[in-house]
This record gives C-alpha cells, sequence and structure tokens, in this order.
C-alpha cells in the first residue's frame, strides 16, 4: 500500500509539498503557482502568487474528497524562470519524480498560474501526466508543444489580462492541437490576470475542468465543447460578476 507523506514529514529541500495525503491514490492534481520572468531569490515567505492559488486548492479539494486523488503543489527554488534555465520548469519535473516514488504510476493533472501555467506546460513532457490546466498561463512564442501530444489541455485566459497576452495562448494552443494534443482553450470575460475579477467563477471552472479530467464527473459544457470542435475560435465564457477591487499580486511571468 502506498501513502504519500504528510507535509510535516516531507524535508524542506523537497520539491512537492503534499496538501492531502492519501493512501494507494488513484490519481493526482499538483498545482504551480505563479512567478517572476527573471529572478533568482527564493520566493518570499509571503508570495501572493502562492497565496491566490490557496482557495483553488481548497475548491479541488472539496470536490475530489473520498475518491483518494492525491493533492499538492510544487515548491520553487527561485522566484522566477530566469531564462534557459527555466527554474520552475525544473522543480515541476523533480516534484512528479518524488510524486511517482511515493505514488507509484498514477496519472497527474497539472493545473498551473501564469509563469506555473508555462511549468506545467512543459512538465506535461513527464510520462504520468495526462491533462493540464492553465490559467492566464505565460506562453511565450516559440515555446515547445511537441510533447504534449496525447494529452488533455484546458487552457483559460482572462480577455483584461495585462501582464500576459491571451493572443499568445491561443497561438500556443494551435500549435499544440496541430502537434496531437486534445486543447480546448477558453477566454473569460472581464478576466483578469490575478484572477480576482470573477474569482468563483474562475474557481467554479476550474475546479469542474479538473475533476472531468480526472474522470469524476462530467466535463463542464464548454471544456467538452471545446474538445469536441477542435480549432474553433475561442468564444468567451460569461461575464463574471462584477467585484470590488483587491490587492494585487506581484506581477507573474
Amino acid at each position: 500500500m502506498r501513502v504519500i507523506a504528510a507535509r510535516r514529514q516531507q524535508p524542506a529541500s523537497a520539491a512537492l509539498v503534499t496538501l492531502r495525503a492519501v493512501h494507494s491514490p488513484r490519481a493526482a492534481v499538483l498545482l504551480l503557482h505563479g512567478g517572476r520572468a527573471d529572478a533568482l531569490e527564493p520566493p518570499p515567505v509571503v508570495n501572493l502568487p502562492a497565496v491566490r492559488m490557496r482557495p483553488l486548492a481548497r475548491s479541488i479539494a472539496r470536490a475530489t474528497a473520498g475518491h483518494r486523488i492525491a493533492l499538492g503543489r510544487v515548491r520553487y527554488v527561485h522566484r522566477g524562470w530566469n531564462g534557459e534555465r527555466a527554474d520552475a520548469a525544473r522543480d515541476a519535473a523533480r516534484a512528479l519524480e518524488e510524486l511517482s516514488l511515493a505514488a507509484g504510476p498514477v496519472p497527474v493533472v497539472l493545473v498551473g498560474h501564469s509563469m506555473g501555467g508555462r511549468a506545467a506546460l512543459r512538465a506535461a513532457a513527464h510520462p504520468r501526466v495526462s491533462a493540464v490546466v492553465g490559467l492566464a498561463p505565460w506562453c511565450p512564442a516559440g515555446e515547445p508543444v511537441d510533447h504534449l501530444a496525447g494529452r488533455r489541455v484546458v487552457l483559460l485566459h482572462g480577455d483584461r489580462d495585462r501582464v500576459t497576452d491571451p493572443a499568445d495562448t491561443w497561438a500556443l494552443a494551435a500549435r499544440a492541437l496541430a502537434a496531437g494534443s486534445e486543447v480546448c482553450a477558453l477566454p473569460v470575460s472581464g478576466g483578469d490576470h490575478a484572477m480576482l475579477r470573477g474569482a468563483a467563477s474562475w474557481h467554479a471552472l476550474t475546479t469542474a475542468a479538473v475533476t472531468g479530467l480526472l474522470g469524476l464527473g462530467p466535463l463542464p459544457a464548454r471544456v467538452a465543447e471545446g474538445f469536441a470542435a477542435p480549432g474553433a475560435a475561442p468564444r468567451p465564457t460569461a461575464q463574471p460578476a462584477p467585484e470590488p477591487p483587491g490587492p494585487t499580486p506581484d506581477p507573474a511571468a
């Protein structure tokens, strides 16, 4: 019987941080928060991109409770991507290796925001990754996609994002589709980079996409339609309900 170690049992050097320990997991979800384009210092103790992922982690935890789904996040050594070093992607790959050793050959869904979305897409080359959910992902031109063949990829991007460009996300989606990936790319009307506007809608759609990709329930209708009509122009999701402005997180690359 395999069990994912509880967080207090994991060394500080581990790339995998366990959010829910599970006996004999049937699958796993790993979350990857945002960061910066260039920053060699470690993430601060109070790291707003990481804090932003906590309510999403709680939502996914509730939706997958009782289904033997391990839940964790990736711990970054450095705050930034740092060019060709691709530090966040290296950390994600290391976390996947640690997860494989602990849980065995279970399928993994990666959920990444901003720089974490880029890291998740890169780390999808790992054989255990079955799907990626990218939230306002950083998808610069030339990002590799061939390794996404055979993976399911859901990309959500707000049309008011001023940090990462939705057009780059749609371009990557088209290239991933041509490479053999099953892709759904959806704009979020009124959505900002930090996912603070209409946060509940971001959480609900992401959580439903994750549970659908895990086979715990149906995919959200918009996601299922996106998979069924590959190559169709992205159509906006419903306008999120207006919310009072909140604090702006660290600019996530």
